[in-house]
């Protein structure tokens, strides 16, 4: 699965941050993974489903809050997507961390892909690795912190390998085994004429 990163800096506090990204409707607002979100009463907390469209997607789609720790750490799941080619689940992390001068934000995208849309997981990363920094800079704005400062550029943190039916090599095929060959016919000993008698019989003579 691609799986997308980019660190930001933002010149707000870490709850100012966490604050605005912990509401679902402000995602519209500035994220590019989401088109738009429907006005909920629910609060901010981990199990939250929002209704929600994904961009280019006609559907309603459900996002929910998958992973909740207050001023640190929050992830949102979209809806497993179908289409021709396969289905695909979208993930979004946000992770903050406290600086002298405001917050180190780290963004992250992944992508569950599944069925043929494995074969584009490069143009999914590259995608992202686009948007990601403009996505950013958007929230700097919407903060009013319009300088924020983009310190590493999107990076893909990992990539899709297509799953193995098994884990360890196949065993190497046994050697074929040669056909068993009946042993060569040994050729029957001609009788020996009775005035020669056998190794085992003949006694040392005494000389005369």
């Amino acid at each position: 699965m691609p799986e997308i990163s980019v660190d930001v800096h933002i010149s707000r506090s870490v709850n100012e941050v966490y604050d605005f990204l912990a509401d679902a409707r402000n995602l519209e607002l500035w994220f590019s993974g989401v088109d738009s979100v429907a006005e909920s009463a629910e609060p901010a907390g981990p199990g939250v489903a929002h209704v929600y469209r994904f961009p280019g997607r006609h559907r309603d789609q459900l996002l929910q809050c998958v992973a909740y720790v207050p001023g640190e750490h929050l992830v949102f799941r979209g809806d497993r997507m179908w289409n021709p080619l396969g289905a695909q689940t979208p993930f979004y992390s946000f992770t903050l961390s406290p600086r002298r001068r405001g917050t180190l934000l780290r963004l992250t995208v992944q992508c569950r892909l599944a069925g043929a849309l494995m074969l584009l997981a490069p143009v999914v990363a590259m995608a992202w690795r686009r948007d990601l920094p403009r996505d950013a800079r958007r929230l700097g704005e919407r903060l009013g912190a319009p300088h924020c400062h983009v310190i590493a550029a999107p990076r893909r943190i990992r990539t899709p390998v297509p799953p193995l039916t098994s884990t360890t090599a196949p065993a190497a095929a046994p050697p074929a085994l040669a056909p068993s060959v009946p042993p060569h016919p040994q050729p029957h000993p001609e009788p020996r004429p009775a005035s020669v008698p056998a190794a085992k019989e003949r006694a040392s003579r005494p000389a005369a």
